[in-house]
């Protein structure tokens, strides 16, 4: 379970959109918005290496994800932890993002292992930490 809420890690399964924050060299705030998958009691983002969320999370792994809804009244789960950067099993995990997005527009390439190269793509794995939020 991600958190110590069953409501709070039910709506973490059930959405696949969230805000993600990193921490720029200054200190201050970095926010980008992802698709995520869940991977057992972690968040999986699949995201291109050159990204500054990459290299950002890699000098500081301080990370916060605002999972949200797609509609009002706007519910959301927040998940604080540490981040790592990954570039093993990014087949399986990327696959995971795309069968979290099936059914909006987004579809996997045909050729994900070339893509996932062309792009010198990563996984982000966040491990949480504190995971709090607003369902009303």
């Amino acid at each position: 379970m991600i958190g110590n809420d069953p409501k709070f890690d039910q709506f973490i399964t059930d959405h696949r959109w969230a805000v993600v924050t990193t921490l720029r060299k200054s200190g201050t705030p970095s926010s980008t918005f992802v698709a995520y998958a869940r991977d057992g009691d972690t968040l999986v983002i699949s995201t291109p290496g050159y990204t500054f969320k990459r290299k950002s999370l890699e000098r500081d792994p301080r990370v916060a994800v605002c999972c949200c809804t797609n509609s009002e009244p706007f519910n959301f789960v927040t998940v604080e932890g540490r981040a790592t950067v990954e570039k093993d099993n990014l087949v399986a995990m990327t696959k995971k993002v795309f069968a979290n997005i099936e059914g909006t527009g987004w579809t996997e390439p045909e050729d994900l292992p070339g893509w996932l190269d062309k792009q010198d793509r990563v996984i982000l794995r966040i491990h949480p930490e504190k995971v709090y939020g607003v369902i009303r």
